[in-house]
């Protein structure tokens, strides 16, 4: 290991693996309706571009995305690939996920739509003064959108009925909590 100790070198693969905690977090905030947990994965000065959807500061959008969660009765977030660089303190990546939303119509029939998205997320991560990380800058891109209507049904548990709640007892699982 030229220029780096094994010290070194197992902080970096605890840096990487609390990074993609964060990650996984921040599907199962959005999933779960969580909002104390979303709030809480940016740092006091963060910023998030979700595209045309939403471009400003990180507690704007947290609210951006509560208020949206009454009209949409299931998302799912599907992290993929994560590759992720850490220096000290701050932390770049770069996430590919597939996500599926159940939305109102365009056209405002009163109908539901399917949408689903290949997106990556651009990351810059942050360790704060207690040691977590959090998403210091995040944009979105997508790569790939398909909207259709929805003519399923069965939706099952999401927000705080979530089965995930009772069964898996771990503080990491409850909600506005990251273990």
């Amino acid at each position: 290991m030229t220029g780096t100790t094994q010290a070194d070198a197992i902080q970096t693969l605890i840096d990487k693996d609390a990074i993609r905690d964060l990650v996984l977090l921040y599907s199962r905030a959005i999933d779960r309706q969580d909002i104390a947990l979303l709030r809480d994965l940016y740092t006091e000065d963060a910023t998030d571009s979700h595209g045309d959807s939403f471009d400003g500061p990180a507690p704007a959008y947290c609210d951006f995305i509560e208020k949206s969660m009454p009209y949409m009765p299931y998302s799912g977030h599907h992290v993929c690939n994560h590759l992720i660089s850490v220096t000290g303190d701050t932390g770049h990546g770069e996430v590919y996920a597939l996500a599926f939303h159940l939305i109102p119509d365009l056209k405002g029939t009163g109908q539901q739509e399917e949408d689903f998205m290949a997106v990556r997320y651009i990351d810059q991560y942050h360790r704060g003064a207690d040691g977590k990380w959090r998403f210091a800058k995040r944009v979105v891109t997508y790569d790939f959108q398909l909207r259709r209507p929805f003519a399923g049904g069965g939706i099952l548990g999401q927000g705080a009925k979530d089965p995930s709640y009772s069964v898996c007892e771990s503080r990491v699982f409850q909600r506005g909590a990251r273990g």
